[in-house]
């Protein structure tokens, strides 16, 4: 009886036993790959609870989940021979769960010792050696990460296509003391200047709005003065236009006064024709002849003149010269007698 409970004791503990190493748990966000007898096996498993053979089958859990590798303390020589290293590197990169068992078989579970971490070592070291100290770290040490990202995905798609490399991270290395106490005293300088160029830059801008101001000052008062002129000529252009349009209102007057005169001086003319006819001439002669007290008669009577005074023939008094002699004559004979 002792024996059997014993037997069933031993029988119930290595049941419990074989259990715990048969049912294990894959955590979200990894998947589980198995060896027997250090042969990885075809089959993978997602997250959750699952059973293997015990004792003879094992598994690894691989994160397929965005992960960060760190890899830190990494030696670096440039160009120039002084040893440099990095504090810490780090690689964002993610494993596509379709893509475990390839990557697994090939690489192992530890694939990114392989893939990232020895990778990062000699791109690194390809890098310093073939750029100075100033270069690596403060010229060039901006594009490091982004040369590391570019290395790191080319090799990646031809040995692991499933692997990603999302992002590298590259923290400032470290560099011997004196040098960095040189660089140190260098940026301070350059401090100095950068400070010296931005009040050089506020000076200058200073005196650029100045100027701005001074021109804005000119051209406002040259855009006032152009306008005075410009009104100046309107109202010089008004007076000359007035000017011509009383002229030629003045001319139009004068025209048409002439034209008028012209007008009746050609009737007058024409009504001239019509009435001094031989006929009536003779009829003003004889009404002018009338009118005059005297008349001397003699075979040699000068030709007539003309004196104004005459109403009858136009404000014309008709005389003779030799007439006025002879009757001066006789009036001096009758004197005499």
């Amino acid at each position: 009886m002792t024996n059997s409970i014993l037997t069933v004791a031993i029988g119930g503990l290595l049941l419990i036993v074989a259990i715990n190493f048969a049912l294990h748990k894959v955590e979200e966000g990894h998947v589980a790959v198995y060896y027997r007898g250090g042969a990885l096996l075809q089959s993978t498993s997602p997250p959750g609870f699952h059973v293997m053979l015990p004792f003879f089958t094992t598994f690894r859990s691989v994160q397929t989940t965005l992960q960060t590798d760190q890899i830190k303390n990494v030696p670096c020589g440039t160009a120039g021979g002084v040893m440099i290293y990095f504090d810490q590197i780090e690689v964002v990169n993610i494993l596509q769960r379709s893509a475990v068992h390839d990557i697994v078989k090939n690489y192992t579970a530890d694939y990114d010792r392989v893939l990232i971490f020895n990778k990062i070592h000699h791109e690194l070291n390809q890098f310093c050696s073939s750029h100075t100290l100033q270069e690596v770290y403060i010229e060039m040490f901006d594009t490091i990460d982004e040369n590391l990202k570019k290395a790191l995905q080319q090799d990646l798609v031809e040995m692991a296509p499933g692997l990603r490399v999302q992002a590298v991270r590259v923290t400032k290395p470290k560099i011997p003391e004196t040098i960095r106490k040189n660089y140190e005293l260098m940026e301070g300088e350059k401090t100095k200047l950068l400070i010296a160029m931005q009040k050089q830059k506020v000076i200058e801008k200073e005196a650029e709005t100045d100027r701005k101001k001074s021109l804005i000052e000119a051209e406002k008062v040259a855009a006032v003065a152009k306008i005075q002129h410009e009104q100046m000529l309107r109202e010089k252009e008004t007076q000359k236009r007035i000017s011509e349009i009383e002229d030629e209102s003045h001319v139009a007057r004068m025209k048409a006064r002439a034209d008028a005169e012209l007008y009746t001086a050609k009737l007058e003319a024409e009504a001239n024709k019509v009435r001094l006819t031989h006929e009536f001439l003779e009829y003003q002669k004889t009404l002018a002849l009338s009118s005059i007290s005297k008349v001397y008669y003699g075979p040699d009577i000068p030709k007539m003149l003309i004196d104004s005074g005459n109403p009858i023939l136009g404000g014309v008094n008709v005389q003779t010269k030799k007439s006025n002699e002879e009757s001066k004559k006789s009036d001096s004979k009758k004197n005499n007698s």
